[in-house]
């Protein structure tokens, strides 16, 4: 009984007491890589694809050699990078200098379940796991590099910790190990999948893609994937038409013919999905299972565009290289962004297995790769070629190895380079402290000392790309944007087409070149179109169609007066006040800008009429100048007569202020000159009737008035009236001026350049004050139009009030409920009207007789007709 309850710990007893030789149960699998050094860096590597069953723990899992697997040749560049970088240190006298770097590789067979025992491998020192014993003093691992999937990253960093051993994740994109409480320990040498959902969204924002179908594997990083991109999508109006879990890998995923499963589902929903972009997500293993899609492209094309992740390398998914490579064709990838290293080509060209060692991991690859064995080879193979050593990696097709070092290299390659620095500062550190203390014993590192100096790294590796860890121990390289196009002859080459800065807003560091991008064969070179309704045109609006997607819609016209210049436009806007929309309402033009100008008719016609008025009133003053003697002239106040006619002589000139384009000095003054001049012109008018009133009084014997009779009376009222209507135009100019405005509302697709009157107030009180004087002329001379007396102007005043007033009480509808320029023409018409009605009805019949009738413009004739009229 105690014999059972201690075989647990045997091989721990055993390794205790030996450390040469550590002993134990069959392992699983055990394909590794050991080169040794002061410093050994333990990697845990993905290459060879195992096909396990689901552990039923009924009975004990059988030797790994029983299962079926599969290579990845291009998934050795991993391995081979690695080794590229430590021969550089190592051969560097400047970093670490006498301390050598080692490697320890265990591959974990895309299986992240085997991660646990492949680790647990690396810390004891031997192919046959013993927890917390190192069998091997030499073997101490510094840090680990791994893994290339996020579960595998989960389940290292899980067990790291408890060691305090970095991790440098080389592969994992995954956000979750950003979190620094959980994951203390581990380093991610690309940016995570935030940044990369973000740059995938970038992508079908710019190629205006809003209707798309989602593809992840069938994990916890395909779920956590998933989430985040509907979230990011959500926000940019993106809509995902279908969600499709990978199906997972089996024995039957590298069968050309499709399984049945996967033809009812997922291709199923292809061939009735309007989305033409398809954005897949996953790792090579977890999306080995979408194999059969290439068997049904061959046979059945659809019309798609496949946008992968960064964490696909596709191409190692490719099993006939012909039909799988067509299927590629065109696709547009996400990939970290990487420089090319310096020497690396030559390395792998140059490369031979047989230099390091008898590596049964290395062996295993050449194998793989040539189908050949060196003769001093252990592998239990029985039939294979002996190799002639004229075998070159760069004579493998691309579809299986490139020579070009792949964003994962590159990332282990800053990796490798990451922890030299760290050691070299950590050597460099101690250096320092034992020459400050001579007695202090020079002691083995511990895991837990690499820390503070890798997080402070800061360096520039051969590409020239500087190498340091942000805050959430992440190196942000950013992504390149890649078009994958195949040609006849099996070979490839990834176009960079577009690049994106992870560290920059998200309003920059987003660069693509449309125009060089390949797209597939079904597009006949178009950009393709993914959308779910048809994208609305300028003019039109969206109109979200209940109970769908928000990218499911109708495309409804803009409401007048409102415009849509882009297409897909969600509402519709107004024009700026100095824009109106055009006739298909998609963008806006200039509205014209409008005024009574001197170069139209109606500005001709109205400028002449005012310039013709003008010299009739002139050439009538002249005539009453000419003739001021006789009785005609003289009777009722000559000098009234005068005033009148240069008061008239101004309001016929007022138009001209209202015609051409206005301006301040134009503002500010037309309206108060012609006030002003109709207010003086108003006043002469009441003078005269008064005038006429007070001569026909004063004839009566013993009337009073006739003390009143003469110039003083009349002129005190002219005066006071005119000077009454100055002060009213005075406090308007002072208080709320006119000024120059632009109307853009009144007219549609107009300016009109107006005079604003300031004060509206103002304004008609100055007409309302003429329209007073007006009344009050007429209501005088209405009264004295049948006094006989001797060219008696009574009568002729009555007509010309009478159409003045008629004038002015038509002119108030008129202004108000016409816009544009023909509200001047109204305000112009009304001066010239109501002018043109003093000047002709008071002054052509005098005219008439002075010019066609003078013999009864004579003093016997005014006398005869006085004494008649007695």
């Amino acid at each position: 009984m105690l014999l059972l309850l201690l075989l647990p710990y045997l091989p721990q007893f055993i390794c205790s007491v030996s450390e040469t030789t550590c002993k134990a149960t069959t392992r699983r699998y055990a394909y590794d890589y050991l080169k040794p050094g002061n410093h050994v860096i333990g990697a845990v590597s993905s290459v060879h694809l195992v096909a396990y069953p689901e552990e039923s723990f009924k009975t004990l899992p059988p030797n790994a050699i029983q299962y079926t697997y599969s290579s990845i040749k291009r998934n050795y560049q991993h391995t081979l990078a690695l080794l590229f970088a430590v021969e550089e240190i190592n051969q560097d006298p400047n970093l670490l200098p006498n301390v050598s770097l080692g490697v320890h590789i265990y591959d974990n067979a895309f299986q992240a379940r085997l991660s646990y025992d492949t680790l647990l491998s690396l810390l004891s020192g031997k192919k046959d796991s013993f927890p917390n014993f190192k069998c091997g003093k030499e073997l101490k691992i510094s840090a680990v590099i791994g893994g290339l999937s996020s579960e595998a990253s989960i389940q290292l960093s899980t067990m790291l910790n408890l060691y305090k051993i970095a991790q440098l994740s080389y592969g994992s994109l995954d956000q979750r190990l950003r979190d620094t409480t959980q994951f203390p320990f581990l380093y991610q040498m690309a940016s995570n999948e935030a940044s990369q959902s973000e740059g995938l969204m970038r992508i079908l924002r710019y190629f205006q893609w809003t209707w798309i179908g989602l593809i992840v594997s069938d994990d916890d990083s395909g779920v956590e994937f998933e989430q985040n991109m509907k979230s990011v999508l959500s926000w940019n109006d993106i809509c995902v038409d279908f969600t499709r879990k990978a199906p997972l890998f089996s024995l039957s995923s590298f069968s050309t013919k499709p399984t049945i499963g996967f033809k009812s589902d997922i291709w199923k929903v292809l061939s009735k999905t309007k989305a033409n972009v398809i954005v897949v997500y996953g790792n090579a293993q977890s999306l080995i299972g979408l194999q059969p899609i290439m068997y049904l492209y061959k046979t059945s094309p659809l019309k798609k565009i496949w946008i992968t992740t960064a964490s696909w390398d596709f191409i190692s998914t490719v099993k006939n290289g012909d039909t799988g490579l067509k299927f590629f064709h065109g696709f547009l990838s996400m990939a970290i962004h990487k420089n090319k290293v310096p020497g690396f080509r030559k390395f792998l060209q140059t490369f031979d297995p047989s230099q390091h060692g008898n590596s049964q991991f290395l062996k295993q690859f050449w194998f793989v790769a040539f189908g050949c064995l060196n003769e001093t080879s252990d592998l239990t193979i029985k039939h294979y070629l002996p190799c002639t050593g004229e075998e070159k990696l760069e004579s493998l097709p691309r579809s299986a190895f490139e020579m070009s070092m792949s964003d994962q290299s590159y990332s282990i390659y800053n990796a490798v380079y990451a922890l030299a620095h760290a050691l070299h500062a950590v050597h460099s550190f101690r250096q320092r402290r034992l020459m400050e203390i001579p007695r202090m014993k020079r002691q083995t590192m511990q895991s837990w000392e690499l820390h503070p100096f890798l997080r402070a790294i800061h360096f520039n590796n051969s590409a020239g790309k500087k190498v340091f860890f942000s805050e959430g121990m992440e190196f942000s390289t950013g992504y390149d944007i890649l078009n994958f196009v195949t040609f006849p002859n099996k070979s490839f080459i990834r176009m960079r087409v577009g690049t994106m800065d992870s560290q920059a807003s998200s309003n920059q560091g987003f660069t693509i070149k449309k125009e060089t991008i390949i797209w597939p064969s079904s597009f006949n070179q178009m950009i393709p179109h993914s959308t779910c309704s048809e994208r609305c045109q300028p003019g039109y609006h969206r109109k979200a169609r209940e109970g769908e997607l928000t990218c499911c819609y109708d495309c409804v016209q803009c409401p007048g007066g409102t415009i849509s210049n882009q297409t897909d436009a969600s509402l519709c806007g107004k024009c700026p006040a100095n824009k109106y929309p055009n006739k298909d309402q998609s963008h806006c033009i200039p509205k014209g800008i409008i005024y009574m100008a001197y170069n139209e008719i109606l500005g001709i016609c109205l400028a002449s009429a005012a310039l013709a008025f003008t010299l009739l009133t002139a050439l009538v003053l002249a005539t009453f100048i000419k003739y001021r003697d006789t009785p005609i002239v003289r009777a009722n106040n000559r000098d009234f007569t005068y005033l009148l006619l240069i008061s008239l002589l101004l309001c016929f000139l007022c138009p001209l202020l209202f015609i051409g384009r206005p301006g301040k000095t134009t503002c500010l003054l037309r309206q108060a000159a012609f006030g002003n001049a109709f207010s003086l012109a108003l006043s002469c008018v009441f003078g005269k009737t008064i005038t006429v009133v007070l001569a026909f009084r004063a004839t009566n014997p013993g009337n009073k008035m006739r003390k009143w009779v003469g110039k003083k009376l009349p002129s005190s009222i002219i005066l006071v009236c005119f000077i009454t209507q100055v002060c009213i135009c005075t406090f308007w100019l002072g208080t709320s001026p006119p000024f120059l405005d632009l109307d853009m509302s009144s007219l549609s697709g107009q300016i009109i350049v107006i005079c604003n009157e300031g004060s509206g107030t103002m304004f008609y009180l100055v007409l309302g004050y003429m329209g007073f004087q007006a009344v009050m002329s007429f209501t005088v001379a209405f009264l004295a139009r049948k006094l006989p007396d001797t060219f008696n102007e009574a009568k002729f005043i009555t007509f010309s009030m009478l159409v003045f007033c008629s004038v002015w009480v038509s002119f108030f509808p008129s202004y108000l409920s016409t816009k544009g320029k023909y509200v001047v023409a109204v305000e112009i018409f009304s001066i010239l009207a109501s002018s043109a009605a003093l000047l002709l009805f008071i002054f052509v019949p005098k005219v008439h007789i002075i010019l066609l009738r003078p013999q009864i413009n004579t003093r016997d004739q005014f006398f005869k007709k006085k004494n008649s009229s007695k």
